[in-house]
């Protein structure tokens, strides 16, 4: 049985969740919840035993010093509670650590003991992969769920997803099969750019949570960030013509497959966001990552920051209408 002490009785408490790893190409999703944490000042209130899940030869301790004294942080993953106000107050239960290196069953257990005990009504599990897709359009971000039910009421995919999974794949069908409602949502993240911080891929997540879950987050200085971001990336591809052209193909592959969505809902959905952003007023890993296919990054993935002193090489551009890059794992 879990004790939490301390924690008061939420209100529609929803459970928000990222793992750093392989999940998080660009560190797009951890970055997510990190900021829902400062924005709205967690309070953590409890962190799963690092000696149960963690290897720490591959994420090893670290060693930091307080007025003198040597004191050490283990990696593992923590909860915090945070309280969104407004004319409809709910609670964010947020759940912020690293990809777990083994008992992944007793690990996804665990946090829904948690959700148990707190009465989370609903699982948000946030994810970033690595895809074909251009970094001058709007980030992809898909939201998929193994309930059909749950796909028909909130406008999402039924996965069809099969390959390799990381822990986001495995704690969703473990909330599936504990019948707590899940929803898994995947930002695609350009491959050519995959280091991170990707703020407009987070902001992408954040955008698609706010919609979700229905509450107005506040962004900080994210939508500058993502800008900024941008024009980098730009300025990078603008030094290569190669580059610039794998980029234009990338483009055109994503305006083909996505011009029968620009219309009526997506521009409406746009368009609703703004009104409700305007109306309410300013307020206060180790290893690769996963890619659209279920693969995983190596070092033959082009990045134009790994030879700066030469030519970049990106990969072979894909087709027009192949395959689509927000396929995502679950």
């Amino acid at each position: 049985m879990i004790e939490l002490e301390g924690v008061p009785e939420l209100i529609d408490p929803v459970m928000v969740a990222a793992f750093e790893g392989w999940n998080d190409a660009g560190d797009a999703a951890s970055t997510a919840v990190a900021h829902l944490d400062r924005e709205w000042k967690g309070e953590v209130f409890a962190a799963l035993d690092a000696e149960d899940y963690y290897d720490f030869q591959v994420n090893r301790p670290t060693v930091w010093l307080d007025g003198g004294v040597r004191k050490i942080t283990w990696p593992t993953t923590r909860l915090s509670v945070v309280r969104v106000g407004g004319d409809k107050p709910r609670d964010l239960v947020l759940v912020r650590g690293i990809e777990p290196s083994m008992r992944w069953r007793s690990f996804c257990n665990e946090l829904l003991g948690f959700a148990h005990e707190l009465g989370v009504e609903l699982v948000v599990i946030l994810g970033a992969l690595l895809g074909d897709t251009p970094h001058t359009r709007p980030v992809p971000v898909s939201g998929v769920t193994s309930d059909p039910d749950l796909a028909q009421r909130m406008d999402l995919e039924e996965t069809k997803y099969e390959g390799p999974t990381g822990i986001v794949g495995i704690l969703q069908e473990a909330c599936t099969h504990a019948g707590v409602p899940a929803v898994s949502l995947w930002a695609a993240v350009p491959h050519y750019v995959s280091q991170p911080p990707n703020p407009k891929a987070t902001l992408a997540l954040l955008n698609r949570l706010e919609d979700l879950i229905d509450v107005r987050i506040p962004l900080g200085e994210l939508p500058e960030d993502a800008r900024a971001w941008q024009v980098g990336v730009d300025q990078l591809a603008a030094e290569d013509s190669e580059v610039a052209e794998y980029v234009q193909t990338l483009e055109e592959a994503r305006d083909t497959a996505e011009l029968p969505e620009a219309s009526g809902e997506a521009i409406a959905r746009e368009f609703e966001r703004y009104l409700r952003r305007r109306d309410g007023g300013p307020t206060g890993g180790a290893g690769g990552h996963a890619t659209a296919d279920g693969g995983e990054t190596g070092p033959g993935a082009w990045n134009p920051k790994d030879n700066p002193g030469g030519r970049a090489r990106p990969p072979k551009p894909p087709r027009a209408g192949g395959d689509d890059e927000e396929s995502s794992e679950d």
